[in-house]
């Protein structure tokens, strides 16, 4: 039967206008959504609302024709365990999409109620699509049966990128970003000086070889992916840093204009990744790993131990002199994942 209204879906996501990356997933989340149900009407809703919410905000949700949860860590101790009543509270089909599971550097293990939590919430969804294997494998290890778990990549990925309008590039021919992690990660303080010492070699490093007086040009660009990183991106003390701090999809754009990017947030490679850019990214979390893994390359992640040893530069200069076969490798993989996500979606009957 043909419908006679358009579909509406409420999106359950999480709800941090301030963090670029979880911006920057229900954009493409949402960018994808309306391309498989055309004239779709889409309600927003924080992902907090699985934790218990008012009946009023279950109305709103059940209204709905659909429910998607996702995409982003919303596997992660800082919104579990939801809570049993709000699961079942929720009469609409749900659809878990391009979700992901967090574990910081540190962390310890979720607790059984946690785990509990999330596998009430998979056995109800209708359809699961997550970003990564290690995210299959913790729903699975949770009691979900493997053949229902389709693995199909971050949507942020896919954003689609848009030209600023007030920022413009340098015309200097090499272009280095780089991006840390300071917006709520506990364990920065441990790591904080081998850190920024990291960094600042790689930055040293380009200065010397291509910013001199004889060197072709260099610009480094700090890409701030949350208001927090002001409170850190000075201590790098690097001579002529230019932050850039944009809405998601000119923040994308200016990703795909640089030669390297070196980064900690997960959408920091999330981004630099679909605008195909090479990175390396310093891992302070499990999905930083889960990432590199996903898209078939595991060398781009440097982890914290390592970086008394020179680890970080050694590993950029690797990737360096490999841009050409990273941005090849990246776009056939940013295609599969296109059709991964086109085939998900298709998926979805009503």
């Amino acid at each position: 039967m043909k419908r006679l209204r358009p579909l509406t879906i409420a999106h359950l996501q999480v709800w941090d206008k301030a963090n670029k990356g979880d911006r920057a997933i229900i954009l493409a989340a949402q960018e994808l959504l309306r391309a498989r149900f055309r004239n779709c009407r889409i309600r927003n809703f924080p992902v907090t609302v699985l934790s218990g919410a008012a009946p009023s905000v279950f109305k709103k949700i059940n209204a709905c024709d659909l429910v998607i949860i996702g995409g982003g860590g919303l596997f992660y101790s800082y919104f579990l365990p939801y809570s049993a009543a709000a699961i079942a509270a929720i009469k609409k089909p749900i659809v878990l999409f391009g979700v992901g599971y967090i574990r910081e550097v540190g962390a310890p293990a979720l607790s059984a109620a946690a785990r509990q939590s999330v596998a009430r919430l998979a056995e109800r969804a209708t359809h699961i699509g997550v970003r990564d294997h290690n995210t299959k494998d913790f729903l699975v290890q949770a009691g979900i049966a493997p053949a229902r778990v389709k693995v199909i990549g971050d949507p942020a990925a896919l954003l689609e990128e848009k030209r600023p309008r007030r920022f413009k590039m340098s015309a200097h021919p090499v272009r280095i970003g780089l991006n840390l992690n300071y917006s709520g990660w506990l364990g920065f303080g441990k790591w904080r000086d081998d850190i920024l010492q990291a960094y600042r070699a790689v930055a040293e490093h380009f200065q010397d070889e291509y910013g001199g007086p004889s060197g072709p040009g260099l610009e480094i660009y700090y890409l701030q992916h949350h208001p927090g990183e002001k409170n850190i991106y000075p201590a790098l003390k690097i001579r002529g840093l230019r932050v850039v701090n944009l809405p998601p999809a000119e923040q994308k754009y200016v990703y795909g204009r640089l030669d390297l990017i070196v980064g900690m947030m997960l959408h920091s490679s999330v981004l630099a990744f679909g605008a195909g850019t090479p990175f390396v990214s310093l891992a302070y979390d499990l999905r930083n790993h889960s990432f590199a893994d996903f898209i078939a390359c595991p060398e781009l992640i440097v982890d914290l131990p390592s970086l008394r040893g020179g680890a970080l530069l050694r590993q950029v200069l690797s990737v360096w002199r490999r841009q050409a076969s990273y941005r090849r490798a990246f776009a056939a993989r940013k295609e599969r994942i296109g059709r991964l996500q086109a085939d998900f979606l298709e998926k979805i009957r009503l």
